[in-house]
């Protein structure tokens, strides 16, 4: 792999422009840091026929969202056949911050059985920011129809990594940092901020949404994100990309419509930003057991 090939990056998001802040923060934050030409293909839902992620509900056509907890769940694993089985790509959900230059990430080795390079070491195998090997891959995936049709097809895919641990190559954790962590910003090479109900973008995206008379996707309960020097980072981004001449405008597209989802009510988070929960849910699950 040559060091100065163009990155390629996938970013899965929502089709009705309920996250445009998050993409302009995530597009602005790789531009700021990286060191070498960057490809951004923004994964969402269309209507449009000749589209890699056409979807009809109404018909059953394309891409069955039924399963997916988010608009893109299952776009990650069409990743590989859409590069031809060819080179490498980076997936990414929208709701990142990059803070190192990506090319570190896109060199990381992916050796013996390896098809992909992602976070192991927390409470679950880590695909939402990964490396993909997509010749590699090819032996692995299921084929886009299958991923296509079958809405289970996206936890099926989970639960092979899962039990075939030999498939991931694990990288450093801060190329994926769930929240914070327990890590100071400095050391954090990639910012997932994750949970759904405590997204920073929020206080920009929910006031826009509803004046624009636009429903979010995210149907949970909207929480304070724990780290406050968090909520102040993405804040500082996104007031940086707007006097770089980033502009919320460039990401809209026609919208989709409404598509099935998963209902998010309940959402209970993760471990970073809800410990308390967590750990109750973790004693009742173990009284459960005895």
């Amino acid at each position: 792999m040559k060091t100065n090939d163009t990155i390629r990056v996938f970013v899965g998001c929502d089709p009705n422009n309920c996250d445009l802040e998050q993409m302009m923060v995530l597009d602005y934050s790789i531009h700021k840091h990286t060191s070498v030409p960057v490809e951004i293909v923004w994964m969402q839902l269309s209507r449009d026929p000749d589209s890699y992620w056409y979807s009809n509900p109404e018909t059953g056509k394309g891409w069955d969202t039924t399963k997916w907890s988010t608009p893109f769940s299952g776009f990650r694993w069409a990743i590989p056949e859409y590069c031809n089985y060819s080179g490498r790509a980076i997936y990414m959900d929208a709701d990142v911050v990059v803070l190192d230059d990506l090319a570190k990430l896109w060199q990381h080795p992916i050796e013996g059985q390896s098809i992909v390079a992602a976070k192991t070491n927390a409470d679950m195998t880590r695909l939402c920011t990964c490396v993909w090997d997509c010749e590699a891959a090819k032996s692995v995936i299921l084929p886009i129809e299958k991923l296509k049709k079958d809405p289970k097809s996206h936890k099926e895919m989970m639960a092979v990594f899962k039990k075939n641990t030999q498939l991931i190559e694990s990288y450093q954790d801060s190329y994926n940092c769930i929240d914070g962590e327990d890590l100071a910003i400095e050391d954090i090479k990639v910012l997932h901020y994750s949970d759904m109900g405590t997204q920073f973008s929020h206080k920009y995206s929910l006031p826009r949404v509803s004046k624009e008379g636009i429903k979010h996707w995210f149907d949970g309960e909207i929480m304070p994100h724990p780290r406050q020097d968090l909520v102040d980072l993405f804040d500082e981004y996104y007031n940086e990309a707007l006097a770089a001449g980033y502009h919320l405008d460039s990401y809209r597209i026609e919208p989709f419509g409404s598509f099935p989802k998963k209902s998010q009510q309940g959402y209970t988070g993760n471990k970073v930003t809800r410990a308390e929960k967590h750990k109750k849910k973790s004693f009742f699950a173990r009284l459960l057991k005895n």
